[in-house]
């Protein structure tokens, strides 16, 4: 189902709990929720639609990768740079790492680490930063 976007910064602001099997209908509502914003809008994280777990999405371009309990446990190649976002007005600036190492589980809760680099490296950061409640 498609959710509305939330813009509540205070909301925003809180770290994200740990998802569990029970969490998977989130999954359907940021898939749904993402494709309505295709345009427009490349990740999202749970928290956006109101849900306080740690699932982001990202669009891989014909495929969404979905990363349930996500943790950056490598980064490297520092950048500075620009970011948007459908909860925020404009542009920000933050720092990125070209390279980063998750363990994730997948939408079936399998466990995986996998190392990314480039565009798709920085936005799982910026979801990956909407889990610990940091607004850049």
């Amino acid at each position: 189902m498609i959710q509305p976007i939330m813009k509540d910064v205070l909301f925003l602001g809180q770290k994200s709990e740990d998802a569990t099997e029970f969490d998977k209908h989130i999954i359907t509502d940021l898939r749904d929720t993402l494709a309505a914003h295709r345009e427009h809008c490349v990740g999202m994280a749970a928290n956006m639609i109101g849900q306080k777990k740690r699932i982001i999405i990202v669009s891989l371009g014909l495929i969404d990768m979905v990363m349930v309990n996500p943790v950056i446990i490598q980064k490297s190649q520092p950048y500075e740079t620009e970011e948007g976002c459908l909860s925020l007005q404009g542009m920000r600036k933050t720092t990125r790492f070209r390279k980063i190492s998750v363990r994730y589980k997948d939408e079936s809760f399998q466990e995986h680490t996998q190392k990314y680099e480039g565009q798709i490296a920085q936005i799982i950061q910026h979801e990956c930063d909407h889990l610990e409640g940091i607004i850049i």
